[in-house]
């Protein structure tokens, strides 16, 4: 983000649901005073009496109405997200519309991890661990095409593996997708059913550079 950290600031990184932005921006003007707000269509900063900074990522942008109110109306219209999560050994994919998670599907391939063995040894092992990723990340493609293709998505979302991720969109089936996928790229463990349910509140979230005065100081 942009912006200068000043002497004696304590800089944070928050992630705030969208239900939350609207009180979480009326609470900093309350802790730090009067407030005033630079808005862009990607991002809104406000700055507050006290030399408090929050710079707000606009998700899923661009944003239209260049208001404090439009970024509040903007992160809690009702979107159908796409979630795609894609690692070596697992994969999943699911659809949230207005939140709420509405169909899904994880699963896991086995993939060999690095060996030291040497000579035609190691040779056998990387073709037989490339075939176990090829045919992990075909299963995921398969996943994709069946949850996410039909589903009518407004934004796709990614995470785990970006390689793994863009190997599975490079499939024909699935290039309506590409121009759907926003940040923020998640980092997931193996998508299992719990991750992927995180992952969609992640998605979601609003993320925020909040510098503040150190009270300390």
């Amino acid at each position: 983000m942009s912006g200068c950290t000043s002497v004696g600031a304590v800089t944070r990184i928050l992630s705030v649901g969208p239900n939350r932005l609207e009180r979480w921006l009326a609470g900093f003007s309350e802790r730090h005073g009067p407030t005033s707000y630079d808005v862009t269509p990607l991002r809104v900063t406000a700055s507050a009496e006290d030399g408090a900074v929050a710079e707000i990522e606009v998700p899923f942008g661009p944003l239209s109405e260049l208001t404090p109110a439009g970024l509040v109306a903007h992160v809690l219209a009702d979107r159908r997200l796409g979630l795609l999560l894609v690692r070596r050994g697992g994969y999943g994919a699911g659809v949230f519309a207005g939140g709420v998670l509405e169909s899904s599907k994880v699963g896991s391939r086995h993939v060999q991890g690095t060996t030291k063995a040497g000579g035609w040894s190691q040779q056998r092992f990387a073709r037989r661990r490339d075939n176990q990723a090829r045919e992990a990340f075909a299963a995921a493609t398969e996943v994709a095409v069946r949850i996410l293709a039909p589903a009518k998505l407004d934004v796709l979302v990614c995470g785990g593996d970006r390689k793994a991720v863009d190997t599975v969109l490079e499939d024909p089936r699935l290039k309506a997708l590409v121009p759907l996928v926003r940040p923020p790229f998640l980092g997931v463990a193996d998508p299992k059913q719990k991750v992927l349910e995180q992952a969609g509140l992640d998605a979601r979230a609003v993320r925020i550079h909040l510098i503040e005065p150190d009270p300390t100081s």
